[in-house]
């Protein structure tokens, strides 16, 4: 390091431009896929959470959603990489996908089902999201039932939850698409545009990307600006905000979600290179939003980002959950790759730390998916390890420039650059 570097603790070089780190990324991306493979797969149709010791639970418990499509989309990743038995693992959720969870009476995808067929039959926006993200990267893997799921589920979000008028999408149905609340929430959008940019990326078909600009512009440059970045999370049917909105505590808690700043600073840098660095508010954005996030969320003295807060700015729930960790490593890396400031190094490197002492299980596998305040593991509200999908991608993004989507960066060689 150069005398003036050290002395100005600028972290050079960069963990990224290592051959070693990019290795143990690549092998921590490994040890994951190793874990979800031997514990997700049930012979009867659908997927199984892994115990906290890896292995299948030998629960009955119904395969939702969110599940079967990260777990398509995290291993149609890993068989574009060359992993053997991935193709097996995509091929299995493609099928629960069509034969279970689609509905084919009233079209859509249900929330959940278990051997005797449906358990939860709502249309939600957030499941929907995902199907459209695994039917995306099982067409860049080449699987052959892929192009059906996509066209099917795009005519799905495009008559039945986009709302022209606002840009961005309705929330939930029932199984015969009637409307049964007024609430329009962020977090289904936020993962609907990941979602659409990845459509993008594997069609080439512009309308996609003009959904999830038009999404970004809503949530962020209006919604979170006007709030001095601090992102609103819950809306109403005219997408006015919700303040005293209380809900779901996994899915739609009160208050605000750090972490989500941090994913959605990760997309505006992804959106903001697709579109040409044509619109230099998502750049700016990301930037703030980012910020924001570090210095609200993240607890200096015991390291971590807790996971809610009160509108006063003020923890409400201090636990820290294992994905704003992992938003928070993708978020840097991105920053840190098209801008010169030093600070995203900084973070990405303590952030990563701050994970691989805490949040990695080097005893059992996997990742711890929540500790308390005092860092250590909880065993509520999450069962066993439940998610495959943001750990895999904190160790896959940093790899790839932030100009390219995860599927095209892999399916081009680009990891090992």
């Amino acid at each position: 390091m150069h005398p003036s570097h050290a002395a100005a603790g600028l972290p050079e070089p960069k963990w990224l431009s290592l051959s070693a780190h990019r290795r143990w990324l690549r092998q921590e991306a490994d040890d994951l896929l190793r874990f979800f493979e031997g514990a997700s797969v049930d012979p009867e149709g659908g997927f199984s959470i892994p115990g906290t010791d890896g292995r299948p639970t030998g629960q009955a418990d119904p395969t939702e959603l969110h599940t079967t499509t990260r777990l398509v989309h995290g291993f149609a990743l890993a068989a574009m990489m060359g992993r053997p038995g991935a193709m097996a693992i995509v091929d299995h959720g493609m099928r629960a996908l069509w034969e279970r969870h689609r509905d084919p009476a009233n079209g859509g995808y249900v929330w959940s089902f278990d051997r005797n067929g449906p358990v939860d039959d709502k249309k939600q926006a957030y499941g929907h999201a995902f199907v459209l993200l695994a039917a995306s990267s099982a067409l860049m893997a080449g699987h052959p039932d892929a192009p059906r799921l996509l066209a099917d589920v795009t005519q799905v979000l495009t008559e039945r939850f986009w709302e022209e008028d606002h840009g961005a999408s309705a929330e939930e149905f029932t199984a015969d698409w009637q409307p049964f609340d007024t609430y329009r929430g962020q977090n289904s959008n936020m993962h609907l545009t990941e979602a659409l940019m990845a459509a993008f990326e594997a069609t080439g078909e512009d309308r996609y990307l003009a959904m999830a600009g038009r999404i970004a512009d809503l949530v962020v440059n209006r919604h979170a600006r006007a709030m001095n970045w601090h992102l609103p999370e819950h809306f109403r049917q005219d997408w006015s905000l919700d303040k005293a909105y209380d809900g779901n505590p996994i899915f739609r808690p009160a208050g605000t979600t750090p972490g989500h700043w941090l994913e959605w600073a990760r997309l505006l840098v992804q959106l903001w290179e697709l579109e040409g660095r044509r619109t230099p508010w998502m750049l700016e954005a990301a930037r703030h939003l980012f910020a924001r996030a570090v210095e609200d969320g993240w607890d200096a003295a015991r390291g971590g980002f807790v996971y809610t807060l009160g509108w006063d700015g003020r923890p409400r729930i201090e636990d820290r959950y294992w994905w704003p960790v992992c938003e928070g490593i993708a978020a840097a890396a991105a920053l840190a790759a098209v801008t010169d400031d030093p600070l995203y190094e900084t973070w990405y490197r303590r952030i990563w730390d701050f994970a691989a002492l805490r949040l990695i299980d080097r005893e059992n596998g996997g990742w711890h998916p929540q500790l308390g305040a005092d860092n250590l593991p909880k065993a509520e509200p999450f069962a066993g390890k439940p998610d495959l999908y943001h750990a895999l991608q904190a160790c896959l993004l940093p790899l790839l420039p932030p100009s390219v989507g995860l599927a095209v960066g892999i399916r081009a060689g680009r990891l090992d650059d």
